[in-house]
């Protein structure tokens, strides 16, 4: 069962929030229970202190517990004075209304912080994969969620380049996954490739990410939000997990992909201060990379952007930026190397070709960031200085050629 409501045109104000949470949310869910509710980071874009406002009003009252914990994934953890802010939640409010509440953070880089609930069969792995892959994978969670009797998902729905469109699962799968698993399906999604899953509902990843969660032997439900690119409420889905997901996903494709005409030879994605290293950044590409034209520039402007990756950036810094048959074809130089780098790299560098030794990326990938040159260079990508970068020529010169997104990664560019 699903309650919920929905359309591109459509503001979905907070009296109607917390009628559809509570029409689709059974009380004998919630009534006298621990609940946990799972939420984004800072690098999502979502009416979040509304949500949690509308949580605490309609679950709050009637439930034992009622704690958060940020599905960082391998996002760097938030100190609590962050996790309010993004919340919305005010000194007061922490004193009053949400005393009782514990706000954390998923930590997959703490083994004791994980439990394994099952394993993904090699057999099941050759299925999914269509013959890509075939190993067997662990399926570890954080397991805090054991002193709940409820997992709320709470998250909003986007293409997405690894699953094809975020939100549902994906808060457990990776949200709060442990490593192995975490790694193997974002390997399993660049493989595929991003031009291949993004903005498409049942991808062979999600088939993944549902399967593992049948292994979780608490009750999970969902809240499903869809936003404008202007952070209103458009659409809200509450309910079964799969189902609800769905039908945001549904409304994300009328929502957040922009079909155009033809490629450009020039684009530049302006990235959101939310995103604050290229490991998030980079959905600037992700999302852009099918109007580039063949030989053309994508260009991820951000100077406010001065790391690659907090977690990360020493693997990617000895690996670089290829295109996905690079790897493929020499993978036992990169045997030791995390493949949810390898996943990364490809798909930031987009498509192309690596024959006889020689590596043809179908467009070029140029940082207009904070990152020094011969970072960039080192790296395998192109370098521009985003002090000589004027957002308004790029503006004006928009029909000849040059295609300027603004608040990039998020909405999905694709050719009709």
């Amino acid at each position: 069962m699903v309650s919920g409501t929905g359309h591109p045109d459509m503001i979905v104000a907070a009296q109607e929030v917390r009628r559809i949470i509570d029409a689709g949310t059974p009380r004998s869910l919630y009534a006298g229970k621990r609940v946990l509710v799972l939420t984004p980071d800072a690098t999502r874009t979502c009416p979040l202190p509304m949500m949690i406002q509308s949580l605490q009003e309609t679950v709050g009252p009637h439930c034992t517990a009622l704690d958060f914990m940020v599905a960082l994934g391998t996002h760097p953890p938030m100190p609590e004075a962050d996790i309010l802010r993004l919340y919305g939640i005010s000194e007061k409010d922490r004193k009053k209304q949400f005393a009782g509440c514990r706000f954390l953070n998923h930590r997959w880089d703490l083994p004791d912080t994980l439990a394994t609930i099952g394993h993904l069969e090699a057999l099941e792995i050759d299925a999914f994969s269509q013959g890509r892959l075939k190993e067997r994978v662990p399926v570890a969670i954080n397991r805090a969620i054991f002193d709940y009797d409820l997992i709320l998902i709470l998250g909003p729905v986007f293409p997405h380049e690894v699953v094809g469109f975020s939100g549902g699962a994906k808060y457990l799968f990776p949200g709060i996954a442990g490593g192995d698993f975490l790694h193997f399906f974002h390997w399993l999604g660049a493989v595929i490739t991003c031009a291949g899953i993004i903005g498409t509902k049942n991808t062979l990843v999600r088939g993944v990410i549902h399967r593992a969660l049948e292994m979780v032997d608490i009750p999970v439900h969902n809240i499903a939000m869809v936003v404008t690119p202007a952070n209103q409420l458009c659409g809200l889905y509450v309910g079964h997990v799969v189902d609800s997901w769905s039908q945001a996903a549904d409304l994300s494709d009328r929502v957040h992909i922009v079909y155009r005409e033809a490629p450009f030879p020039v684009v530049l994605g302006q990235a959101p201060t939310m995103y604050d290293e290229i490991w998030v950044a980079g959905k600037v590409m992700y999302k852009l990379e099918q109007v580039v034209a063949d030989g053309g520039r994508l260009i991820i402007y951000g100077p406010h952007i001065t790391h690659i990756s907090r977690t990360w950036g020493d693997w990617i810094e000895k690996v670089g930026y290829h295109v996905r048959d690079y790897f493929l074809e020499q993978m036992d130089l990169f045997r030791d190397v995390p493949r949810g780098v390898l996943a990364h790299s490809t798909h930031v560098r987009g498509t192309g070709t690596f024959e006889n030794g020689v590596e043809r990326p179908r467009i070029e990938v140029v940082l207009a960031t904070g990152i020094p040159e011969d970072v960039c260079r080192r790296i395998n990508l192109g370098f521009m200085d985003p002090a000589q970068i004027r957002i308004e020529d790029y503006r004006r010169k928009e029909g000849e050629g040059i295609l300027l997104v603004e608040h990039a990664g998020e909405m999905l560019y694709k050719l009709k």
